[in-house]
Parts: structure tokens; sequence; C-alpha cells
């Protein structure tokens, strides 16, 4: 499914000053099912806009996605990763969110060592009831992946 994700999105995204057109940021976003994905749908309804720079994968818990995930789509060039999933304590899974919490700290470790800027992997918790807190979220990210540019640490050429 990842893979199909990242096909279908495959397309060139222009570069600052490339035929004129500004250069946005292209952002995938693992949203847990119960809490985050129900806030970003929350947003949508009550009509709270965000930037369009996101595509949304929905899924069971923030605990189902791997690292491999982030570091696969940042091969593929995908310029930030959002994970998001119920706030520490709530989610559906009882300690899902807990063990994710844990990955990603070791994960943002790993990156920064190997040279990904802090910024262009983030991690938050948002509730089911929290669509003006999706909408900041995603501000803020666009905002951080669109200061530090265009990924190119784990790019795979070609």
């Amino acid at each position: 499914m990842l893979e199909t994700l990242i096909a279908e999105d495959d397309k060139e995204v222009p570069e600052k000053g490339k035929s004129g057109d500004e250069w946005e940021p292209k952002i995938i976003a693992f949203l847990c099912n119960w809490c985050s994905y129900a806030g970003a749908d929350l947003a949508g309804i009550s009509r709270i806009q965000y930037p369009p720079n996101i595509r949304v994968v929905r899924v069971p818990c923030s605990a189902r996605v791997s690292p491999y995930f982030i570091i696969k789509i940042l091969q593929r060039g995908w310029d930030g990763v959002l994970v998001s999933g119920c706030h520490p304590g709530d989610c559906h899974y009882i300690s899902g969110n807990l063990v994710a919490r844990r990955r990603f700290s070791v994960l943002k470790d790993i990156l920064e060592y190997v040279g990904v800027e802090p910024g262009r992997v983030n991690f938050s918790w948002i509730s089911a009831a929290e669509g003006e807190r999706f909408s900041k979220v995603v501000k803020e990210v666009v905002m951080r992946v669109k200061a530090l540019g265009p990924a190119e640490r784990l790019v795979k050429g070609g």
C-alpha cells in the first residue's frame, strides 16, 4: 500500500526558481485512525484551513508505523514526514502510542546522526476533538520543512 501511495505521488515537484514556481514541500502524514485521523476529519468538516502539502495515510495505530517506512519515504524524495497518534495514555490499543514514542525517539537520534535535519521528521499527539490543533500542527510542520528546503540527504539518485 505504501509503495502504491508513493508511486501515485512521484510526480516532479517544482524547485525554487524552476519555471517561475515557488517550491512547496511534499509531506506524508501517518495518522492514527482513532484520534489523529478523526482530528483531521474534524478540521475538514469544520472548514478549518491548513496547507495542502500533506498526503494522509490512515494507520490503525501510530505504533504500526515502521521506521523503515520513514526512511524509505525520505529515500524516495519526500521532503517531510508527520506521524501523529493518540495522546499518551489514551491509545485504543492500550500502549501503542507509548511504543511509538520510544521507537521514534530512537529513530530521530539515528536520523540526526546520519545528517537528516531534525525538523524533517515530526511527531505529534492529536485527539479526535482537536481539529484546530491538527491544523496548527500541519501549518507548523509545513513551515519547518519549507525552511529546510528540499530533502537531499537520504534521497536515492535516479
